[in-house]
């Protein structure tokens, strides 16, 4: 049952979204769901979405900036005290880093869809799991592109299969703890 579980998710957008599907799963079933978002402009988005499923956190967190990250679990903490679950569903790339030939990825475009799509899963695991100490979930999200050549996907692949990667070290660091990570 999940009406005890609390968690957070980061990356929901719009109503249209998986990260979405996921929070209304999560809520119809019972959860406590703190909500994150990534600036003013997405926060007119998303407040709406978290407060009609009564969240008590909803706060902005840019997962570029660890000490965003760790200040969003601090806040987690004093309102909700353990996690049970956490879902990334963060992914961004320049648009030109999509599209032409892969060769014409800028140093910056690389940085910056890695570090958002992929590396943030790791600092959100190392604050996530001292929250959990009776075990959790950690799910985050992938796509095929991250496993094989998709057009118009382009950095993103190379991002998602990092991911992928970075999943598999982490599920087995945390799966001692009784901490699941999955893609």
């Amino acid at each position: 049952s999940w009406k005890s579980k609390k968690g957070i998710i980061f990356g929901v957008s719009n109503k249209r979204g998986i990260a979405y599907a996921i929070a209304q799963e999560l809520y119809d079933h019972g959860a406590e769901i703190a909500f994150t978002y990534a600036g003013e402009i997405m926060e007119g988005r998303v407040r709406p979405l978290a407060e009609a499923m009564n969240s008590k956190l909803i706060m902005s967190c840019d997962v570029t900036k660890e000490n965003e990250i760790e200040d969003t679990f601090k806040a987690y903490k004093d309102i909700y005290g353990q996690c049970d679950f956490v879902v990334h569903a963060v992914a961004f790339a320049n648009r030109e880093d999509l599209t032409g030939e892969f060769y014409n990825v800028s140093k910056e475009g690389w940085d910056l869809a890695l570090g958002v799509s992929a590396y943030s899963l790791i600092p959100i695991t190392r604050f996530a799991e001292p929250l959990m100490p009776e075990g959790g979930s950690i799910l985050t999200l992938s796509y095929l592109g991250g496993e094989r050549f998709v057009p118009h996907y382009n950095i993103m692949g190379v991002a998602k299969a990092a991911l992928e990667c970075s999943v598999r070290f982490l599920a087995s660091d945390l799966g001692p703890k009784g901490i699941r990570v999955n893609a």
